[in-house]
């Protein structure tokens, strides 16, 4: 009886030993949970803020641009002949009506000197006519010859009449050809280099212009837009105000003008409807050829803006990190369109908030910061 008593008397004081064991560390475990949750309230997270604005902000459409010349024209002879001279330097500014080249004239003032000859020649043979025809009235009056003699001499002055229109017709075709041969500029812009030089032959059949002139002020910059943009393009130039900025790669300058068309179909395979904006281009900022950013303005509108790195997506939606009072707190907002680096939004913000733009991942809501700004945060590095 003895020996079951000891081994009850064991087992319980092995149970009073375990439960005294497991309270002391269930009590551990709350004092260090109580003692994270004090460390993560008392935890301060270094984050970079910036301002939602309020301001006017334009509705801007963005596309891939080509500069097309507002005119293009290929100098080519109109008549065969050797080249006498070429009168421009290679890509030079060319003015409408200056000379660019002269042809061999030898061959064509021969022919008009022959061709003025034959008309003297059918003058003189008019004007005897005519004094037969006198004479044969005359002589028919007075019944002193037929009258067959009178309507032959009637009939040789029409005949040298219409020599004499033909003469002058002949003449009048060779100093037409003889202008061919000086070739002048028909519209302003920039030229080519001469694809031909003086001694060349060209003739009216041949595939190469003798050079290439292309009209650079203004110019054309043609970008395309999705078709779902065109009524508010549409609407923008029916206002008069579709103003567009072409930027070229490189460069800081930018190149501003409106927009003169939209192509009157759709391209069915992309969807894409084709722009054509005219550009002054006074100072040869765009050339013919280049690709470039095209930017058009749609409209202005009132609204609030944030920096873009402030707008965070969750599975509820888009949200930003408001700091008030060194805390921040989530604040849903909806996205009307980001342009650059910024967003702007349709509601969420009213303007004068300081939103988080960098740290967000070590935050949530109501986390205590310490905000800094950007310009803010290469100081305190070079200070450390």
């Amino acid at each position: 009886m003895k020996k079951p008593g000891l081994l009850v008397a064991a087992a319980a004081v092995i149970a009073l030993l375990g439960g005294v064991a497991a309270m002391q560390w269930f009590s551990a475990n709350e004092r260090a949970a109580a003692q994270a949750s004090k460390a993560a309230q008392a935890r301060v997270v270094t984050v970079e803020v910036g301002k939602a604005v309020k301001k006017s902000v334009p509705a801007i459409i963005e596309g891939l641009g080509t500069v097309t010349p507002l005119a293009s024209v290929a100098v080519r002879t109109r008549i065969d002949s050797e080249i006498a001279g070429i009168h421009f330097a290679d890509g030079a500014l060319v003015e409408k009506g200056d000379l660019l080249v002269s042809l061999d004239t030898r061959a064509l003032e021969a022919q008009i000197r022959q061709a003025e000859a034959q008309l003297a020649r059918d003058q003189a043979q008019l004007a005897g006519a005519e004094r037969d025809l006198r004479r044969y009235t005359e002589l028919v009056a007075r019944q002193s010859t037929p009258q067959v003699n009178l309507d032959n001499a009637r009939t040789q002055v029409d005949v040298y009449r219409a020599a004499i229109l033909a003469s002058q017709a002949l003449i009048d075709n060779l100093k037409v050809q003889l202008s061919y041969c000086t070739i002048r500029a028909p519209i302003s812009g920039r030229i080519s280099q001469a694809n031909v030089k003086v001694g060349n032959l060209v003739r009216m059949a041949d595939i190469q212009p003798i050079a290439t002139i292309n009209q650079v002020a203004p110019v054309y910059v043609s970008f395309t837009v999705p078709q779902r943009a065109l009524p508010e393009v549409r609407t923008a130039l029916a206002s008069g105000d579709a103003p567009v900025e072409a930027i070229v790669p490189g460069e800081s300058r930018r190149a501003k003008g409106s927009v003169s068309m939209i192509e009157n179909a759709v391209d069915s395979a992309t969807g894409m409807a084709i722009i054509r904006a005219a550009m002054p281009n006074k100072d040869e900022l765009l050339w013919p050829g280049t690709l470039v950013t095209a930017r058009l303005t749609l409209r202005t509108d009132d609204a609030v803006t944030v920096p873009a790195a402030a707008v965070q997506v969750s599975q509820q939606g888009t949200f930003v990190y408001v700091v008030a009072d060194g805390t921040a707190h989530v604040r849903p907002v909806k996205v009307a369109r980001t342009q650059g680096e910024e967003t702007v939004l349709e509601s969420g913000l009213l303007g004068g908030e300081t939103v988080v733009t960098d740290g967000h991942l070590q935050l949530n809501d109501g986390t205590r910061v310490n905000p800094r700004t950007r310009q803010e945060a290469p100081a305190r590095k070079a200070g450390t």
